[in-house]
């Protein structure tokens, strides 16, 4: 029982990133696909999945087209009620659809203004009276969801769950663009940002070069917070202390240097998402950590 989720470039696709997160997160057993959004593919890469025009899109393994994030999790919540997409308390619960619908329907002027990107850290960002208006709205979304769940740190509800999907992309603009909010809910978008599989995700989107940068800003750039520069490096030639790749298994052909070792992958993009973010993967982290305590 897989589904098959159509996204588009992950630096910049901020729905894209809640599909994504929505299967991640949960354990869903799902096929990326990717949409040519910067391509000019777009509408052709879209015409299997008809009348869904936008990214994400959802196939599930019946075959039926999901188009738009909410209708997609409401309907893996429906099929996976195990999985704990939504908090189990019945206030909670419609607490946090109500959080997840107003993010959908809501706060255009930051979205509008501040398009994701999660490349660079911007210094001096401006924000309009508008941006900082829906800010004001967002924390109180957020404050009240921690009256009604009485939890002050960590996830809105307790738990992880489909509101910190919804709200990861906003986390991603509120810390790239530097932008006005409280210590604690910078904290709260901090440690939103600094989940692994937001981790890999930016680690996979680094892998595309962009040239023009889709969203510049004629500010100072700094690196993202989380993660820092990348000491890992992309090199030509082995050969190298492992013999498989770390994710596939698969015999390595391509080759990373970090820390004056040489770590081999089964392909270009298994070694480039490491290179982009070399602690976001377990998978990764656990067999260099084997070799180093031998």
């Amino acid at each position: 029982m897989t589904y098959d989720l159509f996204i588009g470039d992950r630096l910049f696709s901020s729905w894209s990133m809640r599909g994504w997160l929505m299967l991640e997160k949960f354990d869903l057993p799902h096929r990326t696909h990717m949409i040519g959004l910067y391509s000019g593919t777009m509408a052709a890469d879209m015409e299997p999945l008809a009348p869904a025009r936008l990214v994400p899109a959802l196939r599930l393994p019946d075959g039926t087209v999901l188009g738009e994030s909410l209708a997609m999790a409401e309907t893996l919540a429906e099929h996976h009620p195990e999985a704990g997409l939504w908090p189990t308390d019945p206030v909670t619960r419609a607490t946090a659809r109500w959080l997840c619908a107003e993010m959908v329907a809501g706060f255009t002027a930051l979205r509008g203004q501040c398009p994701m990107q999660l490349k660079y850290r911007w210094d001096g960002f401006n924000p309009s009276p508008d941006t900082l208006a829906d800010l004001q709205r967002i924390e109180s979304l957020w404050a009240h969801a921690r009256t009604i769940s009485g939890v002050e740190s960590g996830p809105l509800f307790g738990a992880y769950s489909l509101a910190e999907v919804f709200y990861t992309p906003v986390a991603a603009r509120i810390i790239g663009y530097g932008l006005p909010v409280s210590e604690a809910n910078r904290g709260y978008c901090m440690n939103l940002l600094s989940d692994s599989s937001v981790r890999q995700w930016r680690a996979m989107g680094m892998t595309v070069a962009y040239n023009p940068f889709p969203y510049p800003q004629d500010l100072a750039a700094q690196s993202w917070p989380i993660g820092g520069e990348s000491r890992a490096s992309a090199v030509s030639k082995g050969p190298s202390v492992n013999a498989v790749c770390p994710y596939s298994g698969d015999p390595v052909r391509d080759y990373l240097e970090l820390d004056g070792k040489i770590w081999g992958f089964c392909n270009p993009f298994c070694r480039d998402k490491t290179v982009a973010d070399p602690a976001a993967w377990p998978k990764f982290t656990a067999m260099i950590g084997g070799v180093n305590d031998s």
